[in-house]
């Protein structure tokens, strides 16, 4: 969903619960290699300007600015051109223009605007005054019609289709290869852009992943963190969110360097870890992690790593940058199963809408 929402934990399930199978959750995830395929095809020249330009006028800085699942991707996006095109990235609270109303000078900063629906006050707003202070505007949007994308400078559509489901699947999975696309076009990287170009077929084999040895763990379990780190940090934050929204699981995601301040006193056997790492330079201190925890009696399901006691859920091989896109696809169906297994349709969260319009 378009803003960060919580679901009650109380709520009574609906009356019937659904085949996994025939949730539109299940059904639009299912869709996302081919939405990428298609996504990559037909924004191939396009990105490729923007990129050109990005390299010819570097900005001094890059400004995220989303919310909900399009602020996990937002988080992605940091750790990716931080570490790869090198330039300082921060997220902007969209409240400071909004509701504050003041400006900030952005002169000579890329101002990045992530949205599926391109419809939300305070998105707009941000986009606006960034305009306004010198900023140039680059908008990933599911919305081709949307203000968002008619108020960018450069407008990347995710080509993700109709999404119905309440939450956001395939259009988040959408929004990281957008991303995964731009920096690769924008440094220039040629194995980037291989392993990129690679990414549809690795989707749908990801898709086929069996994770169901988590959910013993997860299917009783009352909170549950996610841990991930870097660049898999982006895709902790999507999985707890939707651990919430469609599951009724209170979820929690945390960064491995940050967890052991405070928070690790709450895990035990009734308060489970999900570990999500990479394999790059962050992975052997989250195996370090599981390890440890799965040591104290806490029940650990990790994936992208190995640890001792810790349940391990299958990954694909490939580059450490795109490991959280393929992650997300995992764990979409895990989620959407889990949903059911805890007697939820995981298309009717109470309370929630798809589009949440915040000021």
């Amino acid at each position: 969903m378009s803003g960060d929402a919580l679901q009650g934990a109380g709520d009574a399930a609906p009356a019937a619960v659904p085949a996994v199978e025939a949730t539109r959750m299940f059904q639009e995830a299912a869709e996302s290699a081919a939405v990428v395929a298609r996504q990559l095809r037909e924004n191939d020249k396009l990105v490729a300007r923007i990129g050109a330009q990005l390299r010819a006028q570097p900005p001094r800085a890059v400004i995220t600015c989303a919310r909900g699942s399009s602020d996990h991707a937002a988080t992605y996006a940091k750790y990716l051109i931080e570490t790869r095109a090198r330039v300082l990235t921060a997220s902007a609270a969209p409240s400071i223009s909004s509701v504050y109303g003041i400006e900030q000078d952005l002169r000579e900063c890329l101002f990045l605007a992530i949205s599926q629906s391109g419809k939300s006050p305070d998105l707009l707003s941000s986009v606006a005054a960034a305009k306004r202070t010198g900023a140039t505007v680059i908008a990933l949007c599911n919305a081709p019609e949307s203000p968002l994308a008619d108020a960018a400078d450069f407008f990347i559509p995710l080509w993700a289709g109709p999404e119905r489901s309440v939450a956001a699947t395939k259009s988040y999975i959408a929004s990281l290869a957008a991303l995964a696309h731009l920096v690769a076009e924008w440094t220039a990287d040629t194995t980037l852009k291989s392993s990129t170009a690679a990414l549809p077929a690795a989707l749908g084999a990801a898709w086929k992943l069996d994770w169901s040895a988590a959910l013993p763990l997860l299917t009783g379990a009352e909170h549950l963190y996610v841990i991930g780190r870097g660049l898999g940090l982006g895709i902790a934050q999507e999985a707890a969110l939707k651990a919430k929204e469609t599951c009724a699981l209170h979820a929690e995601a945390y960064s491995g360097a940050e967890v052991r301040h405070g928070p690790f006193a709450l895990l035990g056997p009734r308060f489970p870890a999900l570990l999500l790492a990479q394999d790059d330079a962050t992975r052997e201190g989250l195996e370090t992690l599981a390890a440890e925890l799965a040591a104290r009696g806490v029940g650990v399901a990790m994936a992208g790593g190995r640890a001792l006691g810790a349940t391990l859920l299958p990954t694909l091989p490939g580059p450490g940058v795109l490991a959280p896109i393929l992650l997300a696809s995992s764990l979409y169906r895990l989620l959407a199963t889990l949903a059911v297994a805890r007697g939820l349709d995981p298309d009717r969260p109470p309370h929630l809408v798809k589009v949440t319009e915040t000021v």
